[in-house]
């Protein structure tokens, strides 16, 4: 059987389209496939132009992912890693996309994943990558966490049942205000559970039977909205 091969090809302005570079991508693809033997149909050329390789969201790439995702594909030619995508870390997703769907990713400039030590650099890429993410996401807590104990609330935070959420605007702190009807409400869970030993379900049920709304309007409450309810720490 006749090995299906696709090529990709990818400039990011629109001066490189200009200047011909997909053109001349498509050339060197061209003679790797030919010095190989391979033989590529027209509609195995996938090309994005002017599309910036630091996002995935790229037609050319997209429809290459849907024709792999077929089985319709069983190698791709890029001129270099780079073409595929500016991300280390979108790197590695795409190549484990393809290896998982058994398409040989090859770089002809560039070649990786041909020797261990290769392997390994595209490994620690994508952990360096992750480790950024990480970094990112703990900053962001700890700041959040910063602003919460000087009484300040996370302007995309969401006010819990009995509280109303106040935007800071241009210049103020978003804040927090009881609300009186639902503060009620709260503090009848509370009582019901604490005082009474009701349990979640049989609270849920009292709230119900007294025809009380729930945040969203609902008319019958659920055990684990008063169970999510007993447990946030905003309570307390």
């Amino acid at each position: 059987m006749q090995k299906q091969v696709a090529l990709y090809a990818r400039v990011s302005s629109d001066r490189q389209v200009e200047e011909g570079t997909i053109d001349s991508q498509l050339a060197s693809l061209q003679t790797y496939s030919d010095d190989h033997r391979y033989t590529i149909d027209a509609d195995m050329i996938f090309i994005d132009d002017g599309f910036s390789g630091a996002t995935l969201a790229r037609p050319g790439l997209d429809a290459l992912r849907d024709r792999a995702m077929m089985g319709a594909i069983d190698a791709v030619l890029v001129l270099a890693p780079d073409r595929l995508a500016r991300n280390h870390a979108h790197q590695l997703v795409l190549v484990e996309e393809f290896q998982r769907l058994g398409v040989e990713i090859i770089f002809i400039n560039r070649p990786i994943a041909q020797s261990p030590e290769d392997q390994l650099l595209l490994q620690m890429q994508g952990v360096i990558a992750e480790f950024e993410r990480a970094q990112i996401m703990e900053r962001s807590r700890r700041g959040k966490l910063h602003k919460a104990k000087q009484g300040q609330v996370s302007v995309l935070a969401g006010a819990p049942y009995g509280y109303v959420y106040i935007a800071g605007g241009a210049t103020g702190q978003a804040r927090y205000e009881m609300h009186p009807q639902e503060a009620d409400i709260v503090r009848c869970i509370f009582q019901l559970y604490v005082e009474e030993g009701l349990s979640m379900e049989a609270i849920a049920r009292h709230l119900t039977a007294q025809q009380i709304p729930t945040r969203h309007g609902a008319r019958q409450w659920q055990r684990s909205v008063v169970w999510g309810m007993l447990r946030n720490p905003a309570y307390t």
